[in-house]
């Protein structure tokens, strides 16, 4: 048996910020919004980078700006949730973005909110929701990598789940 060997491409450079937020933007991704208690009262943000890491024990990771107050209150805290959403609210994927001009406890006003185990704000109209403790942090570049155990879990079950995609809200 005869093995055909191909050349590698050419080398090519390292692709830019703007370059890699190109592509990224190809990615389908599902729209969470993570939560947390802090001194201050209630804080969230809209993600996406979010994952499954393990299911003995449940373990889930998100990536977080590391200049995020949200952040600061999260390792405060010790506890996140990972609130799942559903297609039919993209304006608090907005709002917890920042890109609405509310800010603070003013966000929580726009939607219906629970606890679970850990205290953090669970979504009562989420896809699912993850209750975590946090057990690990590890900053990469520009972000924080937090690892959460799941303590709890909330969430409908039911719907369509909101989706990101071209800089776009959508559903699947």
């Amino acid at each position: 048996m005869t093995k055909t060997v191909h050349p590698l491409p050419p080398a090519l450079d390292r692709p830019d910020g703007q370059a890699f937020r190109d592509a990224m933007a190809q990615v389908v991704s599902a729209v969470h919004v993570i939560t947390t208690e802090g001194p201050a009262g209630r804080l969230g943000l809209t993600a996406t980078a979010v994952a499954s890491v393990s299911d003995t024990p449940p373990t889930v990771l998100a990536c977080v700006a590391r200049t995020s107050r949200t952040l600061a209150a999260i390792e405060a805290s010790g506890a996140f949730c990972i609130n799942t959403l559903p297609a039919q609210l993209a304006e608090l994927a907005e709002i917890f973005a920042s890109r609405r001009g509310i800010d603070g406890e003013e966000r929580f006003m726009t939607a219906r909110w629970g606890r679970l185990a850990t205290g953090a704000p669970v979504l009562l109209d989420a896809v699912s929701a993850f209750d975590c403790r946090l057990i690990a942090a590890h900053d990469v570049a520009s972000h924080r990598i937090l690892i959460g155990e799941v303590v709890g879990l909330g969430g409908e079950g039911r719907g369509a789940g909101l989706i990101y995609r071209q800089r776009r809200f959508g559903s699947v």
